[in-house]
């Protein structure tokens, strides 16, 4: 069974701007290390691991040990299921009115 988290570890992980940059830093390059990580923000190599701690305890990056480097990587799971949970149920009546305004305009100018 999969394991659940506490959607509030995630919003909370997801509010604030340097832990969403650290995101898209690892979703353009996974695997990166801390080195890597700390040359994209301006902040303290202790600062940006609080932040990792963060976006670990919600499940968003997971790490794994090569020798003596630690490489960080985007686990996208948690945000496809805020996708599917918050958001695609409210794009479905908007898509389905889309279609049907197409349609009839289609068979309006056709």
């Amino acid at each position: 069974m999969a394991e659940r988290r506490d959607p509030d570890l995630l919003f909370k992980a997801l509010a604030d701007p340097s832990r969403r940059k650290l995101l898209d830093l690892l979703h353009t390059h996974d695997g990166r290390t801390l080195n890597e990580l700390c040359e994209h923000l301006d902040m303290t190599r202790q600062g940006v691991t609080q932040h990792l701690d963060v976006l670990e305890a919600a499940n968003l990056v997971a790490s794994v040990r090569r020798g003596r480097e630690k490489l960080h990587f985007l686990n996208p799971v948690p945000l496809q299921e805020i996708y599917e949970r918050w958001i695609a149920k409210f794009e479905k009546p908007r898509l389905k009115a889309l279609s049907d305004l197409k349609r009839r305009l289609e068979k309006t100018n056709g």
